[in-house]
C-alpha cells in the first residue's frame, strides 16, 4: 500500500510562516484587506487594475466607519456606556454597527426598507441587531428620507440613544485613512482611484489622504442612474449601497476629477463577468466600480496604476444579482453590454439612463452653475 511520506524539517523554525494576526475582539478582524490584480480576460490584454477587497472584512467596508464613529462618540461622551445605537442603513453599515455593538457593548437598532435582501436581514438578526422596516418611500427623499424619519421617531422614544448620522458625520470620513495607508503600502504608487459614492464617507476619506501623497492623483466617482448626489434628478433606484436620494454633506465634490453614472443592468453584467473571470466580485457598487475601472485601464497609459475599491463581496447578492430569475423579473439580463460611456458636458445636461461620464463635478446645493472648488466649504446643510 502506497503512502505519502513527508519528511520532517530539520528544525522547528522551518515550520514558521507568516500568519494572520490573532484577534481578541471582533474589531481586530477589520482592516489589512488584500488587493487583487484584475486583468484579462476581464480586461484587455496587458491592461488591468488593482482591486481593494473590502469584502474580506467581517461585514464589508463600513465595518471601518461603524467602529470608528462609535469609538469617537464614546470618547466624546455622546454615546453613554450601554446606550442604544440607532441608524438608517441599506445593509452594510448595519453589519458594521452590529459589530461595533458587540465590540463596545451597545444594543443596535437599524431602519431599512423592503429592498434589503432577506439574507442581510437574517444576518442582522443573528448578530443581535433590531431591524425596523419602513413600508413606503418619502415622496421627495425616497426610501432614504423615509428611513431617516423613522430613525427620528425611534430617537424621540429613546432619549438616551445615539445616531451616527453617517451621511453628515465627519468621523465617517476620518475612518478611512487607514484604508488609504494600506493602499499606499500595498501599491506604492497610485495614479487613479475609482470609488463608489453613497454617503461620501469612503470616497472622501481615502481620496483626501491619497491626494496628499500623490498630488496628481485622478479621482473618479461612481454613482448610479437616478441618484441626486452629482446633480441628476431623483428617480426610483434598484441599486443599493451607492447613490442617494438626499444630499450627504460628506461628499467632497472638490476631490473628483470626473463622475460616472451606471445603470443597474450594466452593474449586474459586470459583477457577473468579474466573478467568472477573476473569482472575485460583489454587489451593485462592485459591478459599477469594476465597469469604470476596466474602461479607465483601457484608455489610460499602460503604465498607469489604477486602484479600485470593492466595498463588499458577493455573498449577500446570491438571491438577487446572481439569481437569473430575480434578474429576469427586473429586466436586467439580455441587454447589450456597455463598452464606452456617454459623455455629458455638465451634470444637468440631460437625464442619464445608461452609463454616462462627466468631467464637470458640482455640488447641487452650491450656487447654480458654479463648480465646487477646494475653497468652497460653506454649503447648505441637510436637516436630519
Amino acid at each position: 500500500m502506497n503512502s505519502l511520506h513527508v519528511a520532517a524539517p530539520p528544525s522547528p523554525a522551518r515550520l514558521l510562516a507568516p500568519a494572520a494576526a490573532a484577534a481578541h475582539t471582533p474589531a481586530g478582524l477589520v482592516g489589512d484587506t488584500p488587493v487583487l490584480w484584475v486583468g484579462e480576460p476581464f480586461t484587455d490584454p496587458g491592461r488591468g487594475f488593482w482591486a481593494k477587497l473590502e469584502g474580506c472584512n467581517p461585514g464589508g467596508i463600513k465595518d471601518r466607519a461603524a467602529l470608528y464613529m462609535v469609538a469617537r462618540a464614546r470618547e466624546r461622551g455622546e454615546l453613554a456606556p450601554g446606550a442604544p445605537i440607532i441608524e438608517s442603513t441599506s445593509g452594510t453599515l448595519g453589519l458594521g454597527l452590529a459589530l461595533a455593538g458587540v465590540t463596545f457593548g451597545h444594543p443596535v437598532a437599524v431602519v431599512t426598507d423592503p429592498g434589503m435582501e432577506p439574507l442581510m436581514r437574517g444576518l442582522l438578526n443573528a448578530y443581535g441587531a433590531e431591524v425596523h422596516l419602513v413600508d413606503r418611500p418619502h415622496p421627495v427623499g425616497g426610501w432614504q428620507q423615509a428611513r431617516r424619519e423613522k430613525v427620528d421617531e425611534l430617537l424621540i422614544a429613546r432619549p438616551d440613544a445615539w445616531c451616527p448620522d453617517q451621511y453628515n458625520n465627519p468621523d465617517n470620513v476620518a475612518a478611512y485613512a487607514p484604508l488609504a495607508h494600506e493602499l499606499i503600502a500595498q501599491l506604492g504608487r497610485i495614479d487613479t482611484l475609482v470609488v463608489s459614492v453613497g454617503t461620501g464617507g469612503h470616497s472622501a476619506g481615502i481620496g483626501r489622504v491619497l491626494r496628499g501623497f500623490f498630488p496628481a492623483l485622478r479621482i473618479v466617482g461612481v454613482d448610479t442612474c437616478g441618484s441626486t448626489i452629482f446633480g441628476q434628478p431623483a428617480a426610483p433606484r434598484l441599486m443599493r449601497g451607492l447613490g442617494s436620494s438626499i444630499y450627504p454633506r460628506n461628499v467632497d465634490y472638490a476631490l473628483f476629477d470626473e463622475v460616472h453614472w451606471v445603470a443597474a443592468a450594466e452593474a449586474v453584467h459586470c459583477a457577473r463577468a468579474l466573478a467568472k473571470a477573476r473569482y472575485a466580485s460583489g454587489g451593485w457598487s462592485v459591478g459599477a466600480v469594476a465597469l469604470v475601472a476596466r474602461h479607465l485601464s483601457r484608455v489610460s497609459p499602460a503604465e498607469s496604476r489604477i486602484a479600485a475599491v470593492f466595498p463588499d463581496g458577493p455573498e449577500r447578492y446570491v438571491g438577487t444579482l446572481f439569481d437569473d430569475d430575480w434578474c429576469r423579473t427586473h429586466q436586467l439580463l439580455g441587454g447589450p453590454s456597455a463598452d464606452v460611456p456617454d459623455e455629458l458636458a455638465h451634470p444637468g445636461e440631460r437625464v442619464v439612463e445608461r452609463w454616462s461620464r462627466c468631467t464637470t463635478v458640482a455640488d447641487p446645493l452650491a450656487t447654480v452653475g458654479v463648480a465646487v472648488t477646494a475653497d468652497e466649504d460653506a454649503v447648505v446643510g441637510v436637516a436630519r
